[in-house]
């Protein structure tokens, strides 16, 4: 039977996963209420695991250096109780290979060479160029969703990722091409970053050595 994680992991993951984030934000994130939300920041922010922060017209929650180890000694509690036949860590390396695959696309959707610019922005003009990188991302994510099944049959908190990525694919096909890497919409890269982060942080994996980590 699939776990469910506790608002206060939930919580304080999302804060880890977005970044820096409205208190709105990490609820919905969290698929928390907003009261809920705003009673575990506070409890957080008195620990030390979060700050709020305010700058310009911006203001919102990050994840203090104390609250990415708390973070991850919950993290790691669950699992032990939640996958004691290390499914995470087998379909973390399934999902590898797709992530090379990922950042091939999305650096072809930024980059269109041309003979006298290898490195020449896409303007999205050639429908040809851009139409191949849609067909990868739409195997990507038909390739990744029996992943995201597998995970999501150990931790609920993995279901989301799967309608997230085909909603942005779909504004993107449909003649938004920042739905593709914009950092400033729920695009396919954003989602597919924070499902990559969502599963090194699960599993303990410091992602400046990832590949030299064997996830158990």
């Amino acid at each position: 039977m699939s776990h469910r994680s506790t608002p206060e992991l939930l919580i304080l993951h999302a804060v880890r996963l977005i970044g820096f984030a409205s208190g709105d934000a990490v609820a919905a994130h969290a698929g928390t209420s907003t009261s809920e939300a705003a009673r575990v920041l506070d409890e957080a922010d008195r620990h030390g695991w979060v700050q709020h922060l305010a700058f310009a017209d911006l203001e919102g929650w990050s994840l203090t250096d104390t609250g990415k180890v708390e973070n991850e000694r919950q993290l790691a509690s669950e699992r032990r109780f939640a996958d004691p036949d290390n499914t995470i860590a087998a379909v973390y390396r399934d999902f590898l290979p797709l992530n090379t695959r990922l950042v091939r696309a999305v650096t072809e959707w930024q980059i269109n060479p041309t003979d006298d610019d290898q490195f020449a922005p896409n303007d999205h003009r050639d429908l040809a160029w851009d139409g191949q990188v849609l067909n990868e991302l739409t195997a990507l994510g038909t390739e990744l969703a029996p992943l995201l099944r597998r995970l999501t049959e150990v931790l609920t908190r993995f279901d989301g990722y799967a309608d997230r990525y085909h909603s942005a694919l779909r504004a993107a096909v449909n003649g938004e091409p920042e739905w593709i890497d914009k950092t400033n919409v729920d695009s396919c890269h954003l989602v597919w970053f924070q499902l990559h982060e969502d599963l090194v942080s699960t599993l303990g994996i410091d992602r400046g050595t990832e590949f030299s980590d064997d996830p158990a």
